[in-house]
């Protein structure tokens, strides 16, 4: 078993002292942040394990059955990190392999303890004594909740002899949350490699792609490409979908048929370390896209181009979203979609909300160790006093994220041109916010109609 590399483990040493340092402006207190339990697939063969993110963001250690505790020391105390692990176990490692047993993450991953999780009931309740503020995630599941209170209530039954227990109890991922919003540079480097990879393997299914394969075929590409590029493994459950199945927002790879005059849509992405890339193409099969099908492509790319160029520090995270929805708007009237003498000017259909029906979600989302990926959109924190109704939205600063996904979906309707009938479209692209023009780190496979059309001729295509 290779160590981590030792920037990862110099970021998750700062990143546990700043959650230290937070807890001492506070007064001090404990935080808790276990990992994710194993979890049972069907009778005894488990899902592929995968580490909770809060807690491999803090500790960079994959292992099961762990738990971080933050100690922060009250005046002339010094602060703690200490993880509990699965103990060394022969046995169990013959079946299951290597663990590094408590001595071995503390000389690994920079702990200044470490302990068997099995005498977690024994050591947690005295780190919690005298302590003002207790961190951990709240609510999160029920087994959290229950080995928290069993622990509080170790402390509280020695209220008698002067020992108490947390006061103030916080949801820790509050804290995290703000952190994980904002990528170092070790982070952003491995979002940019998973990214890599994505696109490669989009490429790698656009060039497959022939009528008579059927969705999982294309899905079966993606993963090779994945896997054999080092990520560990899909960063969500991959869309792959022919024909109508595109205008089904997650829909899943099925046993579909592609064929001749469809669309396929792809959006997928693999997990690199811990981090997710998240690409959406669409693609005719046949190789050229028809009359209709390129019309409603080039709007959907027009709709991602204007929420592009809003994508920049300073910007409200909500301006790229309501840019490119005025671009899908107009094009719905201009092409019949939305029957002017019905809907009215663009300014009517923007108020009304009657794009919906062919564009009913977000133009993007925060990206990170999770594919939909935790921070706040709007402002942090209450309103100032007097002031009502919901929180501004967030401006974009550097360091944030996001993915940049408008999209288009028709079903059939007497209502609707029927030369649209079962055309889903959506385009989406991982953008790193600078302090100029956002950066575009999935442009490895190509976006324009015509360098489409290009790669599946297999001439290439020269992705901007």
């Amino acid at each position: 078993m290779s160590a981590p590399e030792s920037a990862l483990l110099g970021a998750c040493r700062d990143r546990r002292a700043r959650v230290l340092q937070h807890l001492r402006a506070q007064g001090g207190g404990v935080a808790i942040v276990p990992t994710a339990p194993e979890a049972m697939r069907n009778r005894d063969s488990d899902y592929p394990y995968r580490h909770d993110s809060y807690f491999y963001y803090l500790t960079g250690f994959t292992e099961p059955e762990a738990v971080l505790v933050l100690v922060a020391g009250a005046a002339g105390e010094g602060d703690r990190s200490i993880l509990f692990c699965r103990p060394k176990h022969e046995e169990r490692e013959i079946w299951d392999g290597f663990r590094f047993g408590p001595e071995g993450a503390r000389a690994t991953f920079g702990f200044d303890e470490a302990h068997s999780v099995e005498d977690i009931d024994k050591l947690l309740p005295p780190l919690l004594a005298n302590r003002a503020q207790l961190a951990y995630p709240l609510a999160a599941t029920t087994d959290i909740d229950v080995n928290v209170r069993r622990w509080l209530d170790a402390v509280r039954m020695q209220g008698r002899a002067g020992v108490s227990s947390p006061s103030v109890a916080v949801d820790v991922r509050t804290l995290l949350d703000e952190m994980r919003l904002f990528k170092d540079a070790g982070e952003l480097s491995t979002m940019r490699r998973a990214a890599e990879i994505s696109a490669q393997a989009h490429v790698r299914a656009m060039r497959t792609s022939r009528a008579g394969l059927r969705e999982f075929h294309l899905e079966a590409e993606l993963l090779y490409e994945f896997r054999r590029h080092g990520a560990q493994s899909v960063a969500y459950n991959s869309i792959v979908a022919a024909g109508p199945n595109a205008c089904v927002l997650h829909y899943r790879a099925g046993p579909a048929e592609l064929r001749d005059g469809d669309l396929c849509l792809i959006d997928a992405g693999c997990e690199l370390d811990g981090y997710a890339s998240d690409i959406t193409r669409t693609f005719p099969v046949s190789g050229r896209f028809t009359p209709a099908q390129r019309e409603l492509y080039d709007l959907v790319l027009a709709a991602q181009e204007a929420a592009i160029a809003e994508t920049r520090a300073g910007v409200p995270y909500n301006v790229p979203h309501d840019a490119a929805v005025k671009v899908l708007a107009q094009g719905m009237l201009d092409t019949g979609l939305l029957d002017r003498n019905k809907e009215g000017t663009l300014d009517d259909v923007l108020a009304s909300g009657s794009y919906r029906r062919f564009y009913m979600h977000r133009t993007g989302h925060w990206l990170g160790m999770d594919v939909h990926d935790v921070g706040e959109y709007r402002v942090p924190g209450p309103l100032p006093a007097g002031q009502e109704g919901e929180r501004p939205w967030r401006p974009l600063e550097p360091g944030m994220v996001l993915t940049i996904e408008p999209g288009i979906y028709v079903r059939p309707a007497e209502d609707v041109p029927e030369r649209y009938w079962h055309i889903g479209i959506r385009i989406e692209d991982d953008a790193v916010v600078t302090s100029g023009e956002c950066e575009l780190i999935t442009r490895g496979v190509p976006v324009k109609a015509d360098e489409i059309e290009a790669l599946m001729r297999g001439n290439g295509g020269s992705s901007r």
